[in-house]
């Protein structure tokens, strides 16, 4: 018989990977030190932060999105709370832990039957639309559906109407006389020191979002206002009448005097399938007590709508009969489309 060998440590053999490891804990830093800051870039997964507020901004640095938050989004805008890094040097990283709770939301859909939102832009109070009133040619439905994606969102409006030297803004303006909507007017060849100064006014102490189609002037306005933006501008088809893309993500650019200017990629639809068509109302405060006699449901656009005798009697003044019309008008530029969507929506 054999006799029996001693064993020694050499002769334990352990899998590698397998050993003990601490066990996972579900409890999550509060991170009760991290620095405010927030979002003015956003790209593939890398933000461009400064820290601070928008009414007192600080240092820029670069972050990425801790591991905790998941799938929680963060977009342009938004306020978020951060740790690391936050010298801002070349080459560092901090991480952004929280993103707090949005005051406002700019939202769009790829089109009204689709279910799927995309925030835009977070913590505007102003949205400005840029349209052309002519090279290309003005999209009144479209700019009814940005009226009320700003409503519903709590934001106030401001119209940027260019190239005033192709047509005069009267006649567009004419239609939106009813909703009292401000707006501003320049011309094709870049903006004089008057235009400038008063368009920079409108903005001061506001963090705005322009959004408008390829080819009316956005860029052109965004350089006027922030000389060092050096945003790209480019030129509209002579055949389709359409703009090239020249702007392919948001950021957020801060004003001489202050504020903050939101630029973003030229649009060609915008979907309302998040907006509740009772909220559209609350733009019309004018209007609203009038509603208290409409039936169950009602959409303000039928036949049983209080509406119409409770301004024909002249509760809503002589503007009246015109306010509601922009209501209704909006309210089915929400429930019937804008116009197709062309190819190659900016995204």
């Amino acid at each position: 018989m054999s006799k029996r060998r001693e064993l020694d440590e050499d002769d334990v053999r352990i899998r590698p990977g397998r050993g003990k490891s601490r066990p996972r804990s579900k409890e999550r830093p509060s991170h009760d030190d991290a620095s405010p800051a927030f979002v003015t870039a956003v790209d593939r997964g890398r933000f461009t932060l400064a820290l601070g507020t928008p009414d007192d901004p600080g240092t820029e640095l670069y972050a990425v999105k801790a591991r905790e938050l998941g799938r929680k989004g963060v977009v342009v805008g938004d306020s978020v709370a951060v740790v690391g890094d936050l010298s801002g040097a070349p080459d560092t990283l901090a991480r952004v832990v929280r993103v707090e709770p949005r005051v406002t939301s700019l939202r769009r859909s790829a089109d009204d039957d689709d279910p799927i939102e995309r925030v835009l832009v977070a913590n505007a109070d102003q949205l400005v639309l840029v349209t052309a009133l002519a090279d290309p040619e003005p999209r009144p439905r479209m700019i009814d559906r940005v009226l009320v994606a700003a409503y519903d969102s709590g934001m106030s409006p401001l119209l940027v109407l260019t190239k005033s030297d192709l047509r005069p803004a009267d006649e567009l303006m004419e239609s939106y006389a009813a909703l009292d909507v401000p707006f501003v007017v320049t011309r094709k060849d870049g903006m004089d020191p008057i235009e400038v100064e008063e368009l920079r006014h409108r903005l001061r102490d506001h963090v705005s979002v322009l959004i408008g189609h390829s080819g009316v002037g956005k860029s052109t306005l965004v350089n006027a206002l922030v000389p060092d933006a050096d945003r790209a501008i480019g030129r509209v088809n002579d055949v389709t009448g359409r703009g090239r893309h020249t702007s392919t993500s948001a950021i957020a650019l801060a004003l001489p005097g202050g504020g903050w200017v939101v630029d973003t990629p030229g649009v060609r639809s915008f979907g309302l399938a998040h907006v509740d068509p009772q909220r559209v109302i609350l733009a019309f405060p004018d209007l609203q007590e009038g509603t208290e006699g409409c039936p169950r449901g009602c959409t303000h656009d039928e036949e049983e709508c209080a509406l119409d005798a409770w301004v024909a009697e002249g509760h809503a003044g002589s503007g009246g009969v015109a306010r509601l019309e922009s209501l209704r008008r909006l309210l089915r530029s929400r429930a019937g489309g804008d116009e197709a969507p062309l190819p190659d929506e900016g995204r």
